[in-house]
């Protein structure tokens, strides 16, 4: 529930992007900047985040994490008044994201780690968990800000109730990590198969969600009339919704190696970019529609991928840190639609979206490539 609602608070803002764009006025970059900057306190959160609840403890960390979330909604209520409210508010949300989400994820995946089966179900709980708070946090706020009163205000008023209620639970969960001596260096970065495997995998997780909830619906907007907002907090959902129903099929496909998930994955992602690419060309909601659906499950199928991976590799007392690591550079492809809609006056978007392809084609084949070349360890997790 904890890591859920961290997500929520993550991407409750996504579907009022158009909100902001009509309550103060900016143009699209402005409003993506926004968008992105969460990536900026992210990436810190999630290098804080994991080793210290290495070192320290999932609990202390979860809790910060949620008491941060918290703030950052406090801070977005004050949006609507100007946008350097967003900003602000946008900066604490990823720094809580960070830190809520690896020691979170690896905290899942540690009191998974005790039961039948606890090694694969580890990775899927936790991706279900944050992608169900990716899902219902814009549905909510979506919602709100469409038939409610107050629409820059009400959206997070749901999530601050969520936070609220996680916190004593987080308070009553058997902590997981007996704690360690050793500094605050983040151990398995530098292996060949993190580098060469997980790296160039990451940023793809989050960067074809970007693509789908965040720069799509703008190129389609004219066409919605008042239905804007709706098409938006729709797309959010569904991304998040076929992200968690692919799990379960990524896990088995996981059961025959990370070279046969991995394919399917960046295949989606191609698959899902192309289409893009013709719904930008044709300025179709319906094509943007299923643009997004193959995108989520792009999502899905790459964050259980990159989940198992790291998961495998870590060694005791390393995996919270070794998460933080994967996750910081998952979510630099947040920020994908920042430098796409900086520069489609000057390119049209299809070919941009084609361009996207061809690197998730280029990434799929290196990428392929080193996981016929290099090892991974056992897992480890169970004899913790």
């Amino acid at each position: 529930m904890a890591v859920a609602a961290v997500g929520w608070g993550a991407q409750q803002f996504a579907p009022l992007l158009l909100v902001y764009r009509a309550e103060l006025g900016v143009g699209a970059a402005t409003v993506q900047a926004v968008f992105a900057v969460y990536v900026v306190g992210l990436v810190p959160g999630l290098l804080f985040g994991g080793p210290v609840s290495d070192r320290w403890g999932r609990r202390p960390v979860a809790l910060a994490a949620l008491a941060a979330s918290g703030a950052a909604s406090a801070l977005l209520l004050a949006g609507g008044h100007g946008v350097g409210w967003l900003f602000a508010g946008r900066l604490v949300a990823g720094f809580a994201s960070g830190a809520g989400f690896s020691a979170g994820a690896a905290w899942v995946r540690e009191l998974s780690a005790g039961s039948v089966g606890g090694t694969e179900r580890g990775p899927r709980r936790a991706t279900v968990a944050m992608t169900a708070g990716f899902g219902l946090g814009p549905l909510a706020a979506g919602v709100l800000a469409q038939w409610a009163p107050a629409p820059t205000v009400l959206p997070y008023l749901p999530h601050l109730a969520l936070t609220l209620a996680a916190l004593p639970l987080v308070l009553r969960t058997p902590e997981t990590s007996a704690g360690g001596t050793g500094g605050l260096r983040i151990a398995g970065v530098t292996s060949r198969r993190f580098r060469t495997v997980v790296v160039p995998l990451a940023p793809w997780v989050f960067g074809v969600v970007a693509v789908g909830i965040a720069y799509l619906p703008g190129l389609v907007a004219h066409r919605l009339g008042g239905f804007v907002l709706l098409f938006c907090t729709f797309v959010t959902l569904i991304a998040a919704a076929a992200g968690i129903s692919v799990v379960p099929l990524a896990r088995r496909v996981a059961r025959g190696g990370t070279g046969q998930l991995l394919a399917v994955a960046m295949g989606l992602a191609i698959a899902g970019l192309l289409v893009a690419a013709a719904a930008a060309a044709t300025t179709d909601p319906l094509l943007v529609v299923a643009s997004v659906v193959v995108l989520g499950a792009a999502y899905g199928c790459c964050q259980v991928c990159g989940l198992a991976e790291v998961q495998r590799m870590a060694r005791p007392g390393q995996l919270a840190g070794l998460t933080a690591a994967y996750q910081a550079i998952s979510y630099i492809g947040f920020a994908a639609a920042l430098p796409l809609a900086a520069v489609d006056h000057a390119v049209a978007p299809p070919v941009l979206l084609l361009g996207l392809a061809a690197l998730a084609a280029l990434t799929l084949a290196g990428t392929s490539r080193a996981v016929r070349t290099s090892t991974v360890p056992e897992p480890t997790l169970d004899s913790k």
